[in-house]
């Protein structure tokens, strides 16, 4: 197959997919739980670098439906990209508290210890997201990196890990822990 004819596939399965989710979202009679268009609207902010915006709707979701806690994950992300780290710890050490399956919870906990150059606890924390959830070490997809035009696949929490593993292993004077324009490219995972 020409590489003019495989883009051309691309492009044309994207449109389709891309009018099966806008014909779901127009024919959707119902939220599947409550607050989920206002968590959706979060997201969407979130991914688009709107972050003020993004907390505030993920607030709201948690005054509509406290028990639905991916949107403190989310608040706790909004923080994370604001460099609010110490607002972000407390809802993430939070949420770990109270529901300690939650591997995105523990993965975020991971990056954020990791901006903050606490690498043995970043380390400890993507562990235990990996142990919990194994399919975070495959990182964003095909379709999302397609979407958001991102063409080399970023490093995963995974590949991460093990640099970090491969660096402290190291004598401390020849360790290279931060690669900040590398680092900056590190996606934070979302919850359900």
């Amino acid at each position: 197959m020409r590489p003019e004819d495989l883009r051309n596939l691309l492009l044309g399965l994207t449109f389709v997919g891309l009018l099966a989710l806008g014909f779901q979202y127009v024919t959707a009679d119902r939220e599947e739980f409550p607050g989920e268009m206002t968590y959706r609207e979060g997201n969407y902010r979130l991914e688009h670098g709107e972050y003020e915006r993004a907390l505030e709707c993920f607030k709201e979701v948690q005054k509509i439906n406290p028990s639905y806690y991916p949107a403190r994950l989310g608040e706790a992300l909004a923080y994370i990209k604001m460099n609010r780290y110490s607002e972000a710890r407390q809802v993430l050490d939070s949420l770990i508290a109270e529901h300690p399956d939650f591997a995105e919870a523990w993965a975020n906990r991971g990056i954020l210890n990791d901006r903050e150059g606490r690498y043995e606890e970043a380390v400890r924390d993507y562990e235990k997201a990996l142990a919990l959830k194994p399919s975070l070490a495959r990182g964003p997809g095909f379709l999302y990196r397609l979407l958001y035009n991102i063409k080399e696949k970023p490093a995963t929490i995974a590949d991460r890990l093990e640099y970090l593993k491969e660096q402290l292993a190291k004598p401390p004077e020849e360790r290279l822990l931060r690669v900040p324009e590398i680092d900056e490219k590190q996606p934070i995972l979302k919850g359900s």
